[in-house]
């Protein structure tokens, strides 16, 4: 699939779209946007769900026609009753976690989650110590060069955009608390990709 455009999210698409674990049958993307991951996502898993509490992206990911097994539902995913607990076996959820409560949303994903289902965050965070300052820095010339080699960074008009209330240490330390034994990654272009495994019992 040609992406439609490209900004720092639909750059870490492909590693979301790896982790989906074989055999996937139903799969949940929280904050879908326009619906560009859950396209994606349809290709490993036998259904889809993208879910989003912004009516215009939503208008947006029902607009152009999507495969068969991808739904769009308007909704909050926090307090959505019609999103089924220990439902999905694969969640994902790119640059959502940021705008709400950390706990209250890693809290309510895991609930989603099937028994033995695969969590993916991909995450923000803002920078406070020195060493934070000097490895975002380094960052700078790739965003650039990535930036100018696939035409700017672009998205969906209205997606909703807000700054993250964490710092890279306390993302670190709340996904390590809140998620036992998740990988974190600190990755290039400010964010951070999360993989747990929920015990299957």
């Amino acid at each position: 699939m040609t992406d439609p455009y490209w900004n720092h999210n639909v750059h870490y698409h492909p590693v979301v779209v790896d982790a989906v674990p074989d055999g996937c049958r139903a799969a949940l993307d929280v904050g879908c946007g326009d619906g560009l991951l859950a396209r994606k996502l349809a290709s490993r898993a036998e259904s889809v769900t993208g879910v989003d509490r912004s009516p215009q992206m939503i208008r947006l990911a029902r607009a152009d026609t999507p495969p068969e097994n991808v739904t769009f539902v308007e909704a909050d995913f926090l307090d959505d009753t019609s999103l089924d607990d220990g439902t999905y076996d694969f969640v994902s959820a790119v640059a959502v976690v940021h705008h709400t409560d950390f706990e209250d949303a890693v809290g309510r994903l895991l609930r989603l989650l099937a028994p033995g289902g695969r969590l993916v965050i991909v995450g923000m965070a803002y920078n406070r110590t020195l060493l934070d300052w000097v490895i975002s820095g380094c960052g700078l010339p790739v965003s650039r060069f990535l930036t100018r080699r696939n035409g700017g960074k672009l998205g969906p008009v209205g997606m909703p955009i807000e700054d993250s209330a964490m710092c890279w240490g306390e993302a670190h330390e709340a996904v390590r608390r809140l998620l036992p034994g998740a990988r974190f990654r600190r990755r290039l272009l400010w964010r951070y990709i999360v993989v747990w495994d929920k015990p299957v019992a």
